[in-house]
């Protein structure tokens, strides 16, 4: 893929800043303490700058993010609260979206097989605990703290080889898998609302980077455009 996917992309973004109507597009703005991507897009990257980043973390990056990086931005204005921006800090290449919940180097892990991922996904909350099966309420209690913390080693698993791409509050993020059958495509963790870990898009019509920032960029026009009616 190249440089012609994104052609005018960044400038139609930067467009959107210049209208006071553009604020009605979700998570343009800050909200219930979310602090929003203003239509503001980190300065591209360069080959060397990229090509480090994938080196440090042993990874490589699907063509259209990676273009995406090369020829828009490293980061910024984007589907939620806005892409998580790739730059250099002391300790080498970050994305400042990832962090304790999905290491940098796990990354570099495969990602693993969709249908291992939603059967023990399916299983494990199967299996979460009833308070009605406890005789008394520290028993509960327990058994909770447990069943929470294997959730936390499942969801780990379960996004290792993949990207934190961006959040869009209340704990919803999007991922980018960078590995495997389902490289290139975008997942969505809607765990928080007691949803799954999951392909985003309808089943068997997986939804890459391309379309899913494209589709961001086009719904945000035409909020823009209806509400300057």
């Amino acid at each position: 893929m190249g440089a012609s996917i994104w052609t005018g992309v960044g400038e139609r973004v930067k467009s959107l800043a210049r209208t006071d109507r553009a604020r009605k597009v979700f998570g343009a703005w800050d909200s219930y303490g979310a602090q929003g991507h203003h239509f503001r897009l980190a300065d591209p990257l360069s080959e060397s700058d990229v090509g480090a980043a994938e080196a440090q973390w042993g990874i490589s990056l699907p063509d259209d993010y990676r273009s995406f990086l090369l020829d828009v931005g490293a980061g910024g204005a984007g589907p939620g609260y806005g892409l998580s921006t790739l730059s250099r800090s002391a300790a080498g290449w970050l994305w400042n979206e990832v962090n304790d919940a999905m290491p940098h180097d796990r990354m570099r892990l495969p990602f693993p097989p969709p249908q291992d991922s939603a059967r023990l996904q399916a299983e494990h909350s199967a299996g979460e605990p009833e308070e009605s099966a406890f005789t008394d309420e520290d028993s509960f209690r327990d058994a909770v703290r447990a069943w929470l913390t294997r959730d936390d080693t499942l969801f780990e698993w379960s996004t290792s080889g993949a990207l934190n791409l961006c959040h869009e509050g209340c704990g919803y993020c999007y991922w980018l898998v960078l590995s495997g059958p389902e490289r290139g495509h975008i997942w969505l963790d809607e765990r928080p609302g007691d949803g799954t870990f999951q392909p985003l898009g309808p089943p068997a019509t997986p939804v890459d980077f391309t379309n899913w920032y494209l589709d961001w960029l086009k719904k945000s026009e035409t909020t823009a455009r209806h509400e300057s009616r």
